[in-house]
């Protein structure tokens, strides 16, 4: 079997609230990310998906080390990027690149193309030697498809999915192991998404990347990934291969997210059960005791309120949740809760 290539053990992350203007008192802690637990395989692609607030960008900064976690462990081939510094920390960032959010912002506007791509060579100058980076840099806009002779343009010169091309080629430059994509398409056209995704599964087979695919879109995730985790308010409810949580998902919270998934013919339109979710996800400053989709689900018991469920496979199950009473469903069902 692969080995793991990125191990993440009990991660947490907790920001600080704080009052007063002088003198600030901590009041309490937003949970941004709270006991998660992943693996990731060489080669291989997990797509990590949830509501806004749930906690994926900042798992995303916190694998990146741009953020130290409150407590738990990212492990790179068995090693805790969190106590890495100085030369350890700038090797690191050879193996583990991030392909940003918005392609408008991420750039520099007042760099040209070429500055941008080559930026990461003048960190790490044994990659590509002085004399040969503007070589590299035409070498990889045209791998992520972009006319080498552009290289003195600016940002404001490209589309919103050439830029996001930019990014991917910045994120090749020093031929990476681990790529985190925090969002890279919900900000282009539906059309140019599909260029995209179909790029970054062209590059992860010549290359052998291994993807922490973070969004909100199923759709978009499922293309890709080889398996999916489920996030929301901070924890991993259901983690699977990509028929696992797509045709037989287990928590509520999953089956409501597929629910809603759109599709494009109208007769099985018509014929699509949807669960309607009411209410909005507590604060993650005081999440609900125990399981912390219970405010909102309709199995909710009294034992939901008492105990956190573990992410563990149950009795007719194949796959992981976070559920008291998980159950596999072929097909989702119509609730009003």
């Amino acid at each position: 079997m692969t080995e793991n290539i990125l191990e993440v053990r009990d991660l947490v992350k907790h920001y600080p609230v704080t009052r007063g203007v002088v003198f600030k008192k901590t009041v309490g802690h937003v949970k941004a990310v709270d006991g998660v637990s992943f693996e990731l395989k060489a080669g291989e692609t997990l797509g990590v998906v949830g509501e806004s607030g749930c906690g994926k960008s900042t798992l995303a900064r916190v694998l990146m080390n741009l953020e130290k976690p409150t407590a738990g462990s990212v492990l790179y081939k068995g090693q805790d990027i969190a106590k890495l510094s100085g030369g350890g920390l700038r090797r690191l960032r050879r193996q583990i690149q991030l392909v940003m959010q918005d392609p408008y912002t991420s750039l520099n506007p007042r760099m040209t193309v070429g500055d941008l791509i080559g930026e990461p060579f003048e960190i790490h100058p044994e990659v590509a030697p002085k004399g040969s980076r503007r070589d590299k840099v035409k070498e990889l806009l045209d791998l992520v498809g972009l006319n080498p002779e552009h290289i003195n343009r600016y940002p404001h010169q490209f589309s919103g999915g050439q830029r996001q091309r930019i990014g991917i080629a910045r994120a090749l430059a020093l031929r990476p192991e681990i790529i985190v994509c925090d969002e890279p398409v919900s900000a282009l056209d539906v059309s140019i998404q599909a260029q995209v995704m179909n790029l970054l599964e062209k590059l992860q087979n010549e290359f052998g990347l291994s993807y922490v695919f973070i969004a909100h879109d199923l759709s978009v995730v499922r293309h890709l990934s080889d398996r999916v985790a489920v996030m929301y308010l901070g924890k991993m409810v259901e983690i699977g291969t990509e028929d696992e949580i797509y045709e037989r998902p287990t928590h509520p919270y999953t089956q409501a997210l597929l629910s809603a998934v759109p599709v494009p013919d109208p007769t099985l339109r018509d014929n699509k059960a949807i669960i309607r979710l009411t209410g909005d996800v507590p604060s993650p400053v005081s999440p609900p005791s125990g399981c912390r989709f219970r405010t909102r689900c309709w199995k909710a018991q009294d034992v939901c309120a008492e105990q956190v469920p573990l992410l563990e496979i149950r009795q007719g199950s194949d796959h992981p949740s976070a559920c008291h009473f998980a159950e596999k469903r072929e097909i989702v069902p119509a609730h009003e809760v």
